[in-house]
This record gives C-alpha cells, structure tokens and sequence, in this order.
C-alpha cells in the first residue's frame, strides 16, 4: 500500500497510535470519526503493509538504572556491502546498542548505546565494538541531556505536503 492509497482517516490512525499505542480500538475509532469494526480492519491493513512495525512501552531508562547514554560514531576499514551487513549484525546482537544507523559522510555509522554505568560502557567499547571486525575508529560522545526525544514523523507536515500537492 503506498502512500498515495492512504486516504486522510488512514494517517489520522496513524497519527493517533504513534501519539498513544495503548488506546483500545473502540477509542481510537472514536478519535478519528468511524465505528470501531472498519477502524479495526483498517489498523490491520496498515499493520500488514509495513506502516504500522510495532508497539513499544516507552520505558524511562535511568529509572531502570541505565545512567549513560552514547552516541558513538564508528568508521570502518572497508565499506563493501558484506562488511556494512557484518557490522550491522555485530550491532543487532549487541545489547548496549539500541540503535545503530548507517550514514553518509566522514563515520560510517552511528550507534546510541546505553548502560548502567560508565565502567560497562568502557569494557563493552574496548572489548566489543573497538575490538570487532573491520573497526577503524570510534569516537563517542557522552549524553548529558536530551532535549527532544519524539518518535516517529510529524504528521502536520506530511499533510501539509499532501494539500500542496493536491
């Protein structure tokens, strides 16, 4: 389903579950003007075409205990596809990395890693991550605060794009 066959009450349900995933159907089918069946029917169809990839607690780390957050900012050796999709899977199985980017320019990727504390960040740093396959460098940048921290797409700006288009 592309995005031009999303009519407005599609990216209305859209907009409304990435703002609250916890919201019963009976809810969200209030909020954006249908009965609960056909919004029922319609969050499943945006769940079967990709739109929709999960629903996720918003959990508070540091009261979980994990006090530091990094960013860290990996070059590579080598750029050859295999070795973009090794490194990648050495991220995917390592826990301390929540998310880990490929990009464009000077570093190769960009990982936010968390942990309990700055002594397992430094063991995970020099025993995995400086230490792995095809590793160049790693420069990492300690979090002091977040600012902003908001998931998903600004969906305003979407549907302004869509009445320029239009």
């Amino acid at each position: 389903m592309p995005i031009s066959k999303l009519d407005p009450i599609d990216r209305q349900i859209l907009a409304e579950l990435q703002d609250d995933g916890r919201m019963t159907n009976v809810e969200l089918a209030r909020r954006v003007g249908i009965s609960a069946p056909p919004c029922l029917r319609r969050v499943r169809a945006l769940e079967e075409a990709g739109f929709i990839q999960g629903y996720h607690a918003d959990v508070d780390a540091r009261k979980l205990g994990f006090e530091v957050q990094v960013f860290a900012m990996v070059s590579l050796q080598r750029q050859a596809e295999v070795d973009l999709s090794a490194f990648e899977a050495l991220c995917r199985d390592w826990p301390l990395v929540r998310e880990c980017h490929m990009l464009n320019g000077e570093i190769d990727f960009i990982l936010k890693c968390v942990a309990p504390d700055l002594s397992t960040f430094q063991s995970f740093l020099t025993g995995a991550l400086t230490a792995a396959d095809n590793v160049a460098s790693v420069k990492t940048s300690l979090v002091i605060r977040g600012a902003k921290d908001v998931p998903g797409v600004p969906f305003d700006v979407l549907e302004a794009r869509l009445a320029q288009e239009a």
